[in-house]
């Protein structure tokens, strides 16, 4: 993230174009989990409808704790409208079930919430934190936000994930480097049902290596396998003879029986590989 650069003339002429939007819509809520891209949302808009933008973040324990938490202190310093509710995706059996859709029927409850509540308060729309790179990559999620008309300022400005880096950098948002990341259940396999104890043991242990000064990593949970994902330049540090140990016996007090390095390392949606690598096989299927 040291290569952020100031604002060009481009750039800020979106982020023009993404106020006068937020001024066109009146009053919103912004679907807000603390990230880079949600936190920009939600400090523009209370820039420029002030407390008629409300942040919304959904409570559930799909979100661990700590992000909870640091969501929570970004909205007060930033004075923020901020309203925290609770969703119960885990009480859905389509979510639990945890297929490639699973991302689908996590906003879907989010949204009936958002809905609801927009409706009986009185905001005009519901907006999301989605960026004109998102639209590329699989997110079933973007679907149901289709379906109950939420709206994506930042796609309708054009901006980019790099630039709404460097525009919250410029206004000084503490998360503008903040590694992208997605909701805990991310970290479980396709066809593994979801399960609150699986959730926790996720939430821990990545909490405990981002204790050890390791921002960017995933730990995907593979059943009592821990399998650690961080930047290969971090490597040296997690196979040291000492944090190795220290590492293997937290995690085993976690609940995992084996606790494994990728050798790939890093890599967003990881576990979508597996989803391409069906859609190959069935793709030579069909040719034979």
């Amino acid at each position: 993230m040291r290569n952020i650069l100031e604002p060009t003339e481009s750039v800020q002429k979106k982020l023009d174009i993404l106020n006068s939007i937020l001024r066109d819509m009146e009053s919103i809520i912004v679907a807000y989990s603390g990230g880079v891209d949600s936190a920009f949302l939600a400090v523009s808009a209370k820039q420029v409808l002030g407390n008629r933008s409300l942040a919304v973040t959904a409570k559930s324990p799909s979100l661990a704790p700590s992000e909870l938490t640091k969501a929570v202190e970004l909205a007060a310093e930033f004075g923020i409208n901020h309203k925290i509710i609770e969703t119960n995706e885990l009480e859905r059996a389509d979510y639990k079930a945890n297929d490639a859709n699973r991302c689908y029927f996590c906003k879907d409850e989010l949204y009936t919430h958002l809905s609801l509540f927009a409706s009986k308060e009185g905001y005009n729309v519901i907006t999301n934190g989605t960026n004109i790179d998102d639209l590329g990559d699989f997110r079933p999620g973007l679907n149901a936000a289709k379906q109950y008309g939420v709206r994506s300022p930042m796609v309708e400005a054009g901006l980019t994930k790099a630039e709404i880096r460097t525009l919250s950098k410029s206004m000084d948002i503490p998360v503008w480097d903040k590694p992208a990341q997605a909701c805990l259940s991310s970290r479980i396999p396709y066809g593994t049902p979801v399960s609150i104890r699986a959730l926790n043991q996720i939430a821990e242990a990545e909490d405990f290596l981002r204790g050890l000064g390791i921002d960017q990593l995933r730990v995907r949970h593979h059943d009592n396998i821990a399998r650690i994902e961080v930047d290969p330049a971090d490597f040296l540090r997690l196979i040291d003879e000492g944090m190795n140990r220290i590492i293997v016996s937290k995690f085993k007090d976690i609940g995992y029986s084996y606790v494994t390095l990728d050798m790939e390392g890093f890599r967003s949606g990881s576990l979508n590989e597996v989803l391409t690598a069906l859609k190959k096989t069935s793709g030579d299927k069909s040719q034979t």
